[in-house]
């Protein structure tokens, strides 16, 4: 999934704001978001979860994710 978000990251700048969370190295904060499953995408707003999705998914089925939100 990396290379998708990687290539999605200039198609929303300014809108959307993506971080990656190594859940290894962080696993308080995997457990604070209850990661249960690699890959979790957690989408928030004003620091609150408007949405999760987990599991791999083709670029359309993200854009039209991301999309729904703006």
């Amino acid at each position: 999934m990396t290379p998708i978000f990687e290539e999605l990251e200039g198609d929303y700048t300014g809108k959307i704001e993506f971080q990656r969370v190594d859940v290894e190295s962080e696993s308080d904060l995997a457990s604070d978001f209850g990661i249960m499953s690699i890959p979790t995408f957690v989408l928030l707003k004003d620091e609150k979860e408007i949405d999760r999705k987990v599991g791999a998914m083709p670029k359309e089925m993200v854009k039209n994710w991301l999309d729904s939100h703006l």
